[in-house]
């Protein structure tokens, strides 16, 4: 790998990462709490997101609870989850905050795999920018005469065989959570 691609890994994983991370908040009609964890809740005079509140915990196929460590937070905890329209069913306890993953039809998911999909899309735009950037690195480097016409086209077919890995996985990622959402 040459230098100019080592550069910029570190961003090309990023983009994988970050689209992992958007996939596992999509539900997929089972209790995950990725849906949940970075809702943000309204707490002693600042938003801080649920994960930090308390611990989430998955006690059936499609229910969840969280248990706040102050249980004082309980009914602002569930305002939040309400709040941030996730299509949950929240119940409040006197030390927990159940949470139920209801049901999902057929048009939900064909609307969920809409979602995933601007999301996929979003996630190739990013890794099309890294590209981009690392493109214009080589072609300078060559206008400079840092390195020679055929390092120049070696690095660019280097790039080229990057991004269609990059947008492979990208895809596998996708087509898994397609898969997921789609099972009944």
């Amino acid at each position: 790998m040459n230098d100019f691609i080592k550069r910029h890994d570190v961003e090309f994983s990023a983009v994988v990462e970050h689209l992992k991370k958007e996939l596992g908040s999509i539900r997929a009609g089972r209790a995950n709490p990725a849906m949940i964890e970075d809702v943000m809740v309204e707490s002693y005079g600042a938003k801080t997101s649920l994960k930090q509140l308390g611990s989430i915990s998955v006690t059936e196929a499609r229910c969840m609870t969280v248990q706040p460590w102050d249980k004082n937070l309980i009914k602002d905890i569930e305002k939040a989850i309400i709040y941030a329209n996730l299509g949950l069913s929240v119940s409040a306890e006197s030390n927990l905050v159940r949470v139920t993953v209801p049901q999902m039809t057929e048009e939900n998911r064909k609307d969920l795999v809409k979602i995933m999909n601007e999301k996929l899309e979003a996630a190739k735009v990013a890794a099309r920018g890294v590209r981009e950037k690392t493109k214009e690195e080589i072609t300078e480097a060559f206008t400079g005469k840092q390195i020679t016409e055929d390092d120049k086209f070696d690095f660019l077919k280097e790039l080229d065989e990057k991004i269609i890995s990059v947008n492979k996985n990208l895809q596998d990622l996708a087509i898994a959570k397609e898969n997921e959402i789609m099972s009944v």
